[in-house]
């Protein structure tokens, strides 16, 4: 899986359908800032930050431009977005179906979109809500999944960040179990049976020097 992006959609759509031709059978979306933080690209507070370190992408149009071409059903797709989460996935599924070449049904998309809100409140600080709305929001984009996308993984719970923001590793494991364990319990708590979206449900940690700590952290 390559993770890709950078300046327009137009831009980005090159690169993919280039990996694509030369065996890559993945794609990991890099979003810029702005887009990161829910911020169209003629913002103020984006001026300097389109479309760098990731792809902008402001509306439907955008989506669509960005897999033109690419047929999403046999392509898995990753997409490095918390915050906003649910309304770039509302744009790739309608991208999706909408696609003149190769529409493509919720339950025949496979891929990973990280939406993991409570690691931006405690390491990357790229948020756009306050917390109890955020879980709100990440919780029916859960449950949607849930019913809708079975071959979707509507959450990467990661320890990578919270490491990386200066934790030890058993903070870092213990941070992210307890982010898992609250978006199950959030999941139970509206209904939905554990064994319908936890095996989709994944984790993204980080590996450093001490090789016998990290060993221990994995196998804990």
């Amino acid at each position: 899986r390559q993770f890709a992006g950078f300046g327009t959609s137009e831009e980005t759509n090159e690169r993919f359908r280039y990996l694509l031709d030369h065996g890559q059978t993945g794609l990991s979306t890099a979003f810029d800032m702005p887009s990161l933080m829910g911020h169209d690209s003629d913002h103020a507070r984006a001026l300097g930050e389109v479309g760098r370190e990731g792809v902008a992408i402001d509306t439907l149009e955008d989506m669509r431009t960005l897999f033109s071409g690419i047929d999403l059903e046999k392509v898995s797709v990753s997409m490095t977005i918390n915050a906003p989460a649910a309304i770039m996935l509302a744009f790739y599924v309608v991208a999706a179906e909408s696609d003149p070449a190769h529409p493509t049904a919720p339950e025949l998309l496979s891929g990973t979109i990280q939406a993991d809100i409570l690691k931006e409140y405690i390491a990357q600080k790229e948020w756009c809500f306050p917390i109890d709305p955020a879980m709100r929001l990440c919780g029916d984009m859960i449950e949607w999944c849930t019913r809708e996308m079975p071959r979707w993984h509507p959450i990467s719970i990661s320890g990578y960040h919270i490491r990386e923001a200066g934790s030890t590793a058993q903070q870092e494991l213990a941070f992210t179990l307890k982010d898992g364990l609250t978006y199950v319990e959030q999941a139970v708590a509206r209904g939905l049976d554990v064994d319908e979206f936890a095996p989709r449900l994944s984790f993204f940690f980080n590996a450093q020097i001490d090789f016998f700590e990290e060993i221990a952290k994995y196998r804990a």
